[in-house]
């Protein structure tokens, strides 16, 4: 049976037909989820795409966190429902605190757009288990609120349990604290980070490589043998 993942467009969602695209060459099913509806329509997983949602008022993701979808996803998330925040995503995971810490404005106050170098850090995750610790990938990365901001004890907690996912290398494109590009919870079933992996799934598009493709690979290896 086709594993069915499920993607939430919001008002201002860029990159939600994207991900359902990269869902689709990884070989399950792309589900369509409206923020306004609370039926996750029986998906294994759900991804938060990137895109400005709500136009990144107040703060981003700051409302999207109460799209009435999202009382699903808080709910059955933290029952287990593997969940991935991209860009935006991350945002509203950290609004809905389904991940500690939060997102403030790139320190340079500039929109960045580049390909970027990171190191994986926790292999062990729903959405990583298809890269090893320590491999290092290149993936597209485009925001105005990336950096990564949480207080010295949250830092501390996610680097002593290895919930930091993924790391800038090289280049930190935004200031995000400890060059934090990507985070876990402590289930490892929700993960959030700022690049977009669904750019780097075919060879002609994004950075040229496929880097990406193996976030979506991984969650349907994870479904497979749950």
């Amino acid at each position: 049976m086709t594993a069915r993942i499920g993607v939430v467009t919001f008002p201002g969602s860029l990159d939600d037909r994207d991900t359902q695209r990269a869902i689709r060459l990884a070989g399950a099913e792309p589900v369509v989820l409206w923020h306004k509806d609370k039926d996750l329509k029986q998906v294994d997983a759900v991804v938060l795409p990137g895109g400005f949602s709500y136009g990144d008022y107040l703060r981003a993701g700051a409302i999207s966190r109460f799209s009435p979808v999202m009382e699903t996803v808080i709910e059955q998330a933290k029952a287990g429902l593997p969940v991935l925040g991209i860009c935006n995503g991350f945002q509203i995971l950290t609004e809905a605190h389904l991940l500690p810490g939060g997102m403030l404005g790139n320190n340079h106050l500039h929109f960045i757009c580049r390909d970027q170098k990171l190191r994986v850090e926790n292999a062990e995750t729903t959405w990583t288990a298809d890269y090893t610790a320590g491999q290092e990938i290149h993936i597209p990365l485009k925001n105005m609120d990336g950096r990564y901001v949480a207080d010295e004890y949250t830092l501390d907690k996610l680097e002593a349990e290895n919930r930091v996912a993924f790391r800038y290398v090289d280049f930190n494109p935004n200031g995000s604290l400890r060059d934090i590009a990507g985070i876990t919870n402590e289930a490892g079933n929700v993960v959030g980070l700022m690049p977009h992996p669904e750019h780097a799934v075919e060879p002609l598009i994004g950075t040229g490589r496929t880097d990406g493709l193996p976030f979506f690979t991984s969650i349907l290896k994870k479904l497979v043998n749950a």
